[in-house]
Parts: C-alpha cells; structure tokens; sequence
C-alpha cells in the first residue's frame, strides 16, 4: 500500500502500480527460529511481515528469425512459386526490427542518452556490437517516414485558429567552417495541451515562420521578436505575460532594494492568480474569458497605468526602464487573452516543448548535416505531442 501510494500519486503525474506484475518471495525463518527453544517442536507458520518494493530486469535482447514461406505450384513450371509477404520495416532489409528503433528513438529524443552512449551499454550490458552509423542510419529513416505524419499535423495545426511559437538553437555540422557549428534553429509551433510541430532552419529569420504559416488564419501567441512580425495577413498577433514579467525579475536582481520592480510583479502575481482560480475550476473558454473580464481587464488597466506613471520618473537605460518599455511596447498584444477565453496568458506551454530539445542539445551536442535536421525535426515533433496527449512512445 506505501509504494502504492508513494508511485500512484496522481496529482505528481505518476501512474498507480497495480497494473503490473506481482512475484511473491517467501523469506523463510532462520534455521534456528523454526523451533521451540523449550520443546523442541517445530513452530507453525501464523502469517507473513509483508512490504512491497518496485523491481525490474534488464532489458533482454534476442534474434527474431523471420522464415517467408514459399509454396510452389505442381502445374506451373515459370512463375509457380509463391512467398508470403515481408514484414514492413523502418529500414528496409534491414538488421534492426522497428521496435529495436523506436526503444533507439526513446532513448535518444525521450531520455537523451546519445547514440554513443546506446552503443557502449549494448557492449557492456547485453555484449551486442552495432555502430554509431548502423544506429543513426536507423533514426534517420524512422525521421523520414515520420515527415509525413508532422505534415498533416500542420495542416491540422494552421485549422486549429490559434498557435503558440518559439524557437531554440539548433548547432549543426556544415563542414564550411573547421572545428565550428552552424547556428541553426528548431522552430516550435503548438497547440496547448495539442500538437507540436518543430521545423529545422538554418536561420533565424522570418522566412521560416512565414512559410510555415503560409495560408494561416488566426492568432499567432509568441515573445516580442521581431521574426514573428508581418507574416501574413489574417494573423492576430498575441504576446507572452511572462516574457513581460521576467524583465522585472531581472530588474529585481540589479536592484533587491528597489520597490518599484517588485510592486509591478505583484500586478502580474494578480493576473496569474486568476488563471489558476480557472484552471482549479476547470473553466472551459467562455467561463474563462468571463472571469478574466471580471477580474483581470481591472488589473491590466492598472498595471499600464503605473507603468507609464514609472517609466516618466526613471531615466533610460537601466533593467526597470528596458521592462517598462518592453511591456508598453506589447501592451496591445499581451491584452488579446482577455478578449478571447482560448488563449494562454503566456507561451509557457510552447516554452515547456522546447525544454527536452535544450537538455538533448546538451548530450548529443548538434545536428550531423543540414540534411539530418528536418529528420530530427520531425522524430521531436512526434515524441513531444506524445508526451502531451499521455501517448505511450513505444505502443
């Protein structure tokens, strides 16, 4: 019951453990307990100390012997033999079944272990010998047939009305410069709690986004980079609270003892206290947006109030004044939620989708080839909009 409930605990995101396998192991008394010091009788079992504790094997590996059969004909002397059908396969004749590729993908774009590190625990763990090119060769292939799923994740992405977008940098190998990176870019546009699709550039500039959005109507949520300006009409843009919020906190870090900074965080702290009395009642969007009528339109009117009132008083330059001026600059952007009950507060939810690409960044350092990154693209495409629909990778 403890690991029940220490592994269940639903409001942590974690899973119960009562859908798996319980194996009974009976630890006997020692020899000498087993009998009566007086009488010498043996002492009847009256019951178990009972605790239960998660295991787990190693992961087993093993050849799968695929055998076609082949019938031939009494009749026919040309063309007589028939052979059942080859299975599909991510790479084609290949030595690797698809779930040995998806636990790969798993591996790499789930948990970052690099494809060097699987090699090593192959050897080590399991004594298996495969090469970085056989592994790679193997993810790439599964990125090319996933392209077409994140295509039509697109076209369902720019009918849904309303995406979020960010972007991240994305090192990638060109062989143009000797020892160096390029700097490219995964480019994130997403539904809350809905889709992601992650497009690779070699750039940072507005092409990109341009051309993803080609044809789409709606509202656009994203920070203030300018990229993200002027890609078509039809496009609502809608800004980011907590980009405006963080230029405070930053000012607060120059200055602890300033009051000025920590007052307009405490204005944003009344917003964000309305978001979260909509999540807890779970507010559907028209609910919500009568909430935020209520309670926020009174609270951002303030809040453009003070900080015109205190941008006038400090000189330009300083972290406060760049907050005021970021804030007033998307003033007009960051109110769009209010007006409409679908949309966020804040990009968090497409900020939180580029995290596991941050930390993967890290392990496996960069992108082999310009080519490789629109494969990548679409294999984090799919890992990320599985961990937010709570669909299992590997089923």
């Amino acid at each position: 019951a403890g690991l029940r409930a220490c592994l269940g605990h639903r409001d942590r995101g974690r899973r119960p453990t009562e859908h798996l396998e319980r194996r009974e192991e009976v630890i006997p008394c020692c020899p000498q307990d087993c009998t009566c010091p007086k009488c010498g009788a043996e002492r009847p079992v009256i019951g178990y100390e009972t605790r239960e504790e998660l295991a787990c094997e190693p992961a087993k590996f093993w050849v799968r012997v695929i055998q076609r059969e082949k019938r031939g004909s009494h009749c026919e002397e040309e063309q007589g033999v028939a052979t059942a059908p080859a299975p599909m396969q991510v790479v084609p004749k290949g030595k690797l079944s698809n779930e040995f590729i998806i636990e790969v993908l798993v591996r790499k774009y789930q948990l970052h272990l690099p494809v060097y590190r699987q090699c090593a625990a192959l050897v080590e763990d399991h004594g298996i010998d495969l090469s970085r090119k056989t592994l790679t060769d193997a993810i790439l292939a599964a990125g090319s047939l996933l392209g077409a799923v994140v295509r039509a994740q697109r076209l369902e992405l720019l009918a849904g009305g309303y995406i979020q977008a960010d972007e991240t940098t994305m090192p990638c190998q060109t062989g143009e410069k000797a020892g160096r990176n390029h700097r490219a870019y995964m480019w994130e546009f997403s539904q809350p709690g809905g889709i992601v699709v992650f497009e690779f550039q070699m750039g940072r500039g507005r092409e990109g986004p341009q051309e993803f959005l080609k044809g789409f109507r709606g509202k656009l949520q994203s920070d203030g980079y300018a990229a993200y300006d002027k890609l078509g009409e039809g496009i609502v843009y809608v800004g980011c609270m907590a980009h405006a919020w963080r230029g405070f906190v930053d000012a607060v870090k120059v200055a602890p003892l300033d009051p000025l900074p920590q007052e307009i965080i405490t204005r944003f702290a009344e917003l964000y206290a309305v978001e979260k009395n909509a999540r807890e009642g779970s507010l559907g969007p028209e609910a919500r947006l009568a909430l935020r009528q209520a309670k926020s339109v009174p609270v951002m009117a303030a809040l453009k109030t003070r900080l015109v009132e205190i941008r006038q008083q400090i000189p330009p330059g300083g972290k406060l004044a760049q907050a005021c001026d970021y804030a007033l600059e998307q003033w007009s952007r960051l109110e769009e939620y209010l007006s409409d009950g679908r949309i966020e507060i804040d990009n968090n939810w497409c900020e939180g989708a580029i995290r596991p690409l941050a930390l993967g960044r890290k392990n496996w350092l960069h992108v082999g080839s310009p080519e490789a990154g629109p494969k990548i693209a679409a294999i984090a495409s799919i890992v990320e909009t599985c961990r937010r629909l709570d669909i299992n990778l590997r089923d």
